[in-house]
Parts: C-alpha cells; sequence; structure tokens
C-alpha cells in the first residue's frame, strides 16, 4: 500500500486529533498515583475522551487480523508490560512505572500518543530507563525531514538505547496514520542510516519506541494482547505522531502539559 500524502486540510484534522489526544494525557496525569487501578484510569480517560471532548476511544473493540477485539480504550501497559496492556484491577503501587497510551478520533482522524509515568518513588534503573528512551524517542524525531530515510529514525533510536546498555524490541514499530489507525509505512526502530524509504512532505506516521532494560525477547500472555519481556525486566515506551513538513517536522501530539523536549533537541532546533 503507498504512503499517502496529506493534504494542507487533512494535516491540520491531524493537528487538532493529535492535541485532543495529548489533552487526555494531560487530564489523567493527576489520578496516576499509588492505589489507582488501571481500569479506573481507563474509565476516567473513557469519559473525558467521549464526554468532554467528543472523540472516539479508537483502541476500544479494535479488532487486527488474529486477534480478539481490544476491551477498553486504552493501553496501560506496567513494568514489565512492553505495550498493549489491558485495563483492569490492578492495582498501581509506589515504585511502578505504567505507560499510558491514548488514540483519538475526531472528525475521522486519529492522534496517537504515549506517556511513560512513574508511581511514587521509582528506583533508579526505572527512572534511567524511561529517561533514555524518551531521549531515544526524540533523537529519532530529530532525523526527520524530507530526503531523510526510515533507517535513519531506526538508527538514532538504536544508537541511543543500546549505547546505554539497554535494547530495542524488534516485534512491534512506528506506522503511518490519519483516517486509519495503522497506515504505511512501518517505522522502526532500529536499523542503518540511508536505508528504507525515503521522506517526504506531507507524510505522517508514528515514533514509539520500545525499550528494555533487560533483553529484547518479548512475549504475548493469554489475553492475546498484553506484551510483556521475556526475562521480566522493565520495558518502557514513549510515541509521538509526526508530520513531514517542507523544512523538517512538527510533532502533533503536543499540548500544554507535554514534556518539552530533551535540551540537546531544543538546542539543534
Amino acid at each position: 500500500m503507498p504512503v499517502t500524502i496529506k493534504t494542507p486540510e487533512e494535516i491540520e484534522k491531524m493537528r487538532i486529533a493529535g492535541r485532543l489526544g495529548s489533552e487526555v494525557l494531560d487530564y489523567i496525569t493527576p489520578f496516576v498515583k499509588p492505589g489507582v487501578t488501571t481500569g479506573e484510569i481507563d474509565r476516567l480517560c473513557h469519559d473525558y475522551m467521549v464526554n468532554v471532548q467528543g472523540t472516539v476511544p479508537a483502541p476500544l473493540n479494535y479488532t487486527p487480523p488474529g486477534h480478539v477485539p481490544y476491551p477498553k480504550s486504552i493501553c496501560t501497559s506496567v513494568n514489565h508490560q512492553v505495550c498493549h496492556g489491558i485495563p483492569g484491577d490492578r492495582l498501581l503501587k509506589n515504585g511502578d512505572v505504567v505507560n499510558l497510551d491514548i488514540t483519538v478520533i475526531k472528525d475521522g482522524w486519529h492522534g496517537d500518543t504515549s506517556r511513560m509515568f512513574m508511581v511514587g518513588d521509582v528506583s533508579i534503573q526505572a527512572r534511567r530507563l524511561t529517561q533514555i528512551t524518551y531521549e531515544a524517542m526524540w533523537l529519532g524525531i530529530s532525523k526527520v525531514r524530507p530526503g531523510a530515510s526510515l533507517g535513519d529514525i531506526g538508527h538514532a533510536i538504536q544508537k541511543h538505547a543500546e549505547g546505554h546498555g539497554f535494547s530495542v524490541v524488534r516485534e512491534f514499530c512506528g506506522h503511518g496514520i490519519g483516517a486509519s489507525f495503522h497506515e504505511d509505512p512501518q517505522v522502526l526502530h532500529y536499523g542503518k542510516p540511508g536505508t528504507g524509504l525515503k521522506l517526504e512532505a506531507g507524510m505522517i506516521f508514528t515514533i514509539e519506541p520500545m525499550i528494555n532494560a533487560g533483553k529484547k525477547d518479548i512475549r504475548q500472555l493469554g489475553d492475546g494482547w498484553t506484551i510483556v519481556t521475556r526475562d521480566h525486566s522493565l520495558s518502557a515506551q514513549w510515541e509521538h505522531t509526526v508530520l513531514v513538513t517542507g523544512t523538517g517536522y512538527e510533532v502533533l501530539t503536543v499540548s500544554a502539559g507535554s514534556p518539552p523536549p530533551p535540551d540537546f533537541i531544543a538546542q539543534a532546533a
């Protein structure tokens, strides 16, 4: 399937959807603390999306080939859960780290983003893994410009993560996004510079590295969705939706509460 180039009108709709997705994360931030269940976080996010924003939670009943329908409105991946954790009765406790992955649909267009949250006092390793993963995402984003390649993005992420002793999950990647939840291209978080698809202005895709403190190997739980590290090591993920502009990039999933880019990214911009 060819990669779609978005029109200016479509890009503006994606800006709105992206901002709304990020605002769900702003809203939920004060609730992410010891003693809350992942199911309660899901309920709060669902109600905010539907009743306040007038958006549709894209994950709810999402059924890709080979999967049962996803039963909740967001993904909550705690500690060694890599991605697609299903909210439920699990209580967050002091020292946990959790990724909240949000995708809203507004007027038919998708806004997809995720953030890591540290619950109470977390270990030095968890804090470091979360920070390095955030930096890796932004290093990947910083490579986005017309004429660059997808391999440039993947290489920047892989080099930073592995350079700090962490590993990059191979089985999941970023993806094109627009009127569909998942489109081409696939955006790998590892690779060689100068390889893969050449970027063009108007492309929109996610960059969402999943980085493990231990080995890169993963497995799927019996619920058909939740992915965990095979060695039970911690995993972290951050995600932004990015537009290729005429001269570089624009991050579409930003809002008032978005964490700022790392200093070295801001200085290079």
